[in-house]
């Protein structure tokens, strides 16, 4: 077990909207994962999967160990890789979140040096500095999920998280007043653009302080439409995006079984220039939009007092007993994918991850989903395999 799922870890270092309509449950069906086909790919390491292009001919992976991105075709060979290390001109830095494919043949993604433009044999097509030079960022990865791209008055643009510092940290109410979650970059004109503030209501204006896992974003784009639901607040936020920005369409309250409440923490827990990412407490983990549906991947969260048992048994030196009780609980997360329809926003269903697959995460793409299998784990693998999965309604 990676201790940055067991505790916490240190990192070191608008535009105007309508008024938002509350969207109730609405009518219930059932749902579930069907595994159509599969792809193995022979690819050494601890590769992740990202996400597939829009032709579905290439699917990209990226391998911790080795810093690598590798691309595949829809046999599971490998067409391409590369990495971006060391202090060269078209490093990326300190890797903040995972690639979009900009085109079939072009990924963007953002890190600590910028946001960089590669084609996918790691040729450098463009760089954009971030707005504001940065001086500590977190990163949580999760499989398929990663930038947005989408297209405005004929001109491509990006969507990413963002990360900007706004002269101000969590333990102030400035932070609070000021955030926005994501950057829409205009790729031809180089413009940066905040957007997703903290909407009325928002839990995150209570006055209690918030770990950035507490509210980092998870996103999805359909058109000129932007669906956002920030980590362990039970919203999911629709905008229209326009090539000036976003305007907040609606708010939905979701409905999700065993979806914890965020822990209260002090602001005088928080200090400038430290970021904290906690990996088990309740959070929407990413979106996705198949078949005319909304699919929200939540997980419910590990109790408070639950935690605090593991992170004494850590402290104490019994890492062996800290890392099975950490599974064990793991085990009795509520975790799975809520359904809305995507037209009327009403809640359609729960679906479960199919068996022996991974529940961090899966990707979306050509109305299916794709979802990693979990390795065999008494019998060492030198493959992974991919899911193609379709979701059916009983």
């Amino acid at each position: 077990m990676n201790r940055r799922f067991i505790f916490s870890f240190i990192l070191g270092a608008l535009f105007g909207c309508a008024t938002p309509k509350e969207e109730g449950l609405g009518f219930m069906d059932t749902f579930s994962f069907e595994v159509v086909d599969s792809l193995e790919l022979d690819i050494l390491g601890d590769p992740t999967m990202i996400g597939v292009n829009a032709a579905m001919d290439r699917w990209v992976f990226y391998d911790f160990p080795g810093k690598e991105f590798v691309f595949t075709d829809q046999t599971g060979t490998v067409v391409s890789r590369f990495s971006k290390r060391a202090d060269t001109p078209d490093a990326f830095g300190f890797l903040l979140e995972f690639p979009v494919f900009l085109n079939d043949r072009q990924v963007a993604l953002t890190g600590m040096r910028g946001v960089f433009i590669y084609d996918l044999q790691g040729h450098l097509i463009k760089k954009l500095s971030h707005p504001e030079s940065l001086g500590s960022a977190g990163f949580m990865s999760f499989p398929g999920k990663g930038m947005k791209t989408v297209t405005l008055d004929g001109q491509p643009f990006l969507i990413g998280k963002s990360v900007r510092t706004r002269n101000t940290f969590p333990g102030e109410q400035a932070f609070y007043d000021r955030f926005r979650a994501l950057e829409l970059i205009d790729v031809v004109n180089e413009r940066f653009m905040e957007i997703v503030p903290f909407e009325g209501g928002s839990q995150f204006l209570d006055g209690n302080g918030y770990y950035e896992s507490d509210y980092a974003p998870a996103y999805e784009v359909s058109g000129n439409k932007l669906y956002v639901a920030l980590g362990g607040e039970n919203r999911l936020h629709v905008y229209t995006l326009l090539s000036s920005g976003a305007a907040l369409d609606t708010i939905v309250q979701l409905h999700i079984p065993g979806f914890t409440k965020l822990p209260a923490t002090s602001r005088e827990e928080f200090s400038q220039g430290t970021i904290t990412i906690k990996g088990n407490t309740p959070a929407t983990r990413n979106i996705h939009l198949v078949d005319g549906n909304v699919l929200v991947h939540y997980y419910g969260g590990i109790p408070e007092e639950t935690m605090n048992v593991l992170e004494g048994l850590w402290l104490s030196g019994d890492e062996e007993e800290a890392e099975r009780q950490y599974s064990e609980a793991e085990k009795e997360v509520n975790q799975g994918v809520l359904v809305l329809d995507q037209e009327t926003l009403t809640h359609k269903g729960i679906l479960k991850f199919p068996d022996g697959t991974n529940k961090r995460g899966f990707a979306s793409g050509g109305g299916y989903v794709w979802m990693e299998r979990l390795p065999d784990e008494e019998n060492e693998e030198d493959f992974l395999r991919i899911y193609k999965v379709k979701m059916v309604s009983r």
